[in-house]
């Protein structure tokens, strides 16, 4: 474990510790020295981190300091900048205007060490992006599925066949190529997937399922583990 990930991980072990913590059990914790904990709770108290204690006694945040929100590991941050640059990948583009903006907001949130995780420019996520959804707004399916608000498709299924169906859209699966909605088909009275570039048309409805996503989402998830098929026909 790097040592700025360290500090932060002792911070975090007295800050919700109800009494004393030795440095042995930091240091098995973390699985270094006890040797190095002592170097670095020097190192943090002379940040002034008000960490109290002593060898022999073992150490405790003093009441009143706390993290800021916007807190991560070396390892957390990277996760992060690696998942908006997934985002890039998608053809959602409200998605990709919003990973900025939250690039953005933590890179001038967090504090030095961990800004360097957005500067470093060394993780990428490799390969094609997705084409635009072209016929149809990937943000105003996830706003339906958040507000449990019906979908008006106009569909054209592998074959060619077009159909008008009524959803419930319950997930969005993003993929290298596409997007598929995850629905409940009234039509078909069953679940189905929906591959975002066969659908020709797509229209709010306002009519809504208020209190069913939940359930459907188990449905399609038992069906999805007994490999049941849900493609769109």
């Amino acid at each position: 474990m790097r040592k700025a990930s360290r500090l932060f991980e002792i911070i975090q072990i007295v800050r919700l510790a109800r009494q004393p913590v030795t440095a042995a059990t930091i240091a098995e914790r973390l699985e270094v020295t006890v040797r190095s904990i002592y170097r670095d709770i020097a190192a943090l108290q002379a940040m002034r981190v008000p960490i109290e204690g002593g060898r022999g006694i073992g150490y405790i945040l003093r009441p009143g300091f706390d993290l800021p929100p916007l807190m991560f590991s070396i390892e957390e941050m990277e996760a992060i900048v690696l998942s908006l640059a997934l985002l890039e990948r998608t053809g959602d583009s409200e998605l990709k205007q919003a990973a900025k903006r939250v690039s953005a907001k933590i890179a001038g949130a967090v504090p030095p060490p961990l800004r360097q995780a957005f500067d470093a420019n060394a993780l990428h996520a490799w390969g094609f992006a997705a084409p635009s959804t072209g016929a149809i707004d990937l943000a105003l399916v996830r706003r339906a599925i958040r507000d449990e608000e019906k979908l008006d498709l106009s569909y054209r299924d592998e074959m060619g066949r077009a159909s008008e169906r009524l959803v419930r859209p319950i997930a969005l699966i993003y993929y290298a190529e596409t997007a598929n909605i995850v629905a409940w088909c009234e039509l078909r009275q069953a679940i189905r997937n929906f591959r975002s570039d066969r659908i020709e048309d797509c229209q709010a409805t306002g009519l809504r399922f208020k209190g069913e996503g939940d359930r459907l989402r188990q449905v399609w998830v038992n069906g999805w583990e007994t490999n049941t098929s849900t493609a769109a026909v």
